[in-house]
């Protein structure tokens, strides 16, 4: 794990710390938070929030494994990378075409959604023409350059956090009986309904499924740290605000609603938009829908570059079509970008024909493919820590607590993967995963052991 340059020089370095650190404190915020934290909530009641403490400690451990190897070494295949170090070149193809194939359905699904959102406001825009029209505006983005969509999820993550930020600060009011004309509902809420735990430790583990989905994402920053001019000091910086990002966004937005909406209340199908109507803020709801497009849309472009990022890299390793690893004059990967949206845009298509049909089937296959990754590259850490400390190799950024932190996420991930195989639903998009991780597995190995009988000897 000895220090080196960006793995793929064809790409440009043109990301600044500025923009990373916001992408970094962006990537938690998603869809997730603003429609899907309901979910959690009603399966385990106020107590969700040691759900979100469990998967916020699983999440700030991953990222400083993952940060401490992309100080090391960073490369715009980041985990894949270092999952081949570790593990082995199938390991690191493995890991690579998964990450890839999760993000390129994820596209669809959020732009998708995101015209869903907007038909809601606006019933007379036509939810195929929005969809696909984002999908061509972001696919724009994404080849203007990296400078471009650096300042692009820029100002989208700082819209987000602002967002937050005043939802906070709005239930704080609230709930110190601050604003005008509107009574405190106090703290009632966290034990009424039920007590604490009204579902038991069962339903913890429930929402635990769900709501450790909703930090899928937060590893792009490691992706980008290869395209910034000084990798090591701007990804130590991003890893670093993952703990108080987790604390003020995560715990602060749901203790809020906790405290406010009863957790078997019905208005939690619309979480944020229900404190607001309870703090008598007009326009409440639009507010919430248009951050939540906004949230889906940053997604749709951080997970873009993503995709095209490691694609290119697979590409670079000769674990892809070598096209995909080449660039134009402006140090963009034209190729990698086209074939990450093609699906895309193919799926979005095919799930405006046969509307709730394909994209479910899809996000259920790759379900849990964030939880691979995550494992994997806990497990590369820990080996390429290892290599390093035995060999005298100094290391930019080091994470605290090796290896007994890497060892905690990976019992932690253990006892998820367990939840997911004792429930039904769960079980077949844990199956499903497994399936499809092995017939890449598989097919990497197949492909380079055909290079190397057609090599010259």
């Amino acid at each position: 794990m000895s220090p080196t340059p960006a793995s793929a020089p064809a790409l440009g370095q043109s990301l600044t710390p500025r923009q990373l650190v916001m992408m970094g404190l962006g990537s938690a915020i998603g869809a997730g938070l603003f429609l899907g934290s309901g979910a959690g909530i009603a399966m385990a009641g106020p107590a969700v929030l040691l759900s979100y403490l469990i998967a916020g400690a699983l999440v700030i451990i991953v990222m400083h494994a993952i940060g401490e190897m992309a100080a090391a070494k960073p490369a715009s295949g980041a985990f894949s990378v270092y999952a081949a170090d570790a593990l082995g070149p199938t390991a690191g193809a493995t890991i690579g075409w998964l990450w890839w194939v999760q993000l390129v359905i994820v596209i669809a699904a959020e732009a998708v959604g995101a015209a869903g959102l907007l038909a809601t406001i606006w019933p007379q825009l036509s939810v195929p023409l929005t969809a696909l029209g984002f999908m061509v505006v972001f696919t724009a983005i994404n080849l203007l350059g990296v400078k471009n969509f650096g300042e692009f999820e820029f100002w989208f993550s700082l819209l987000k956090v602002l967002a937050i930020l005043a939802f906070v600060a709005i239930g704080i009011a609230l709930l110190a009986g601050w604003l005008p004309g509107v009574a405190s509902p106090g703290f009632a809420n966290f034990t009424a309904h039920g007590g604490f735990m009204p579902q038991g430790v069962a339903g913890i583990g429930a929402a635990l499924l769900v709501v450790v989905f909703a930090f899928g994402g937060t590893e792009i920053v490691a992706v980008a740290a290869a395209e910034t001019a000084d990798p090591g000091r701007s990804i130590a910086r991003a890893v670093k605000t993952v703990a108080w990002r987790i604390a003020i966004f995560y715990l602060g937005s749901i203790s809020v609603i906790i405290a406010v909406v009863p957790w078997n209340s019905e208005a939690l199908k619309s979480p944020f938009a229900a404190v607001l109507a309870q703090a008598n803020i007009p326009g409440a709801a639009t507010a919430i829908t248009l951050i939540a497009v906004v949230a889906l849309l940053s997604a749709l472009n951080a997970n873009l570059y993503g995709a095209s990022r490691m694609v290119f890299s697979l590409a670079r390793r000769q674990e892809a079509p070598a096209l995909l690893g080449t660039t134009n004059h402006t140090q963009v990967p034209v190729a990698a970008v086209l074939a990450s949206v093609a699906f895309g845009f193919a799926a979005t298509v095919l799930e405006l024909i046969y509307p709730d049909q394909v994209l479910p089937v899809l996000l259920n296959i790759v379900g849990c493919t964030c939880l691979l990754v995550w494992t994997l590259a806990l497990v590369s850490q820990l080996v390429l820590r290892r290599r390093a400390d035995a060999g005298g190799t100094p290391l930019p950024f080091r994470m605290a607590g090796f290896p007994w932190l890497t060892g905690l996420a990976l019992v932690i991930l253990a006892g998820i993967f367990v939840l997911l195989l004792a429930g039904e639903a769960t079980r077949v998009q844990f199956m499903s995963m497994a399936a499809l991780a092995g017939l890449i597995a598989a097919g990497s190995a197949l492909a380079r052991r055909g290079r190397a009988a057609g090599s010259p000897s």
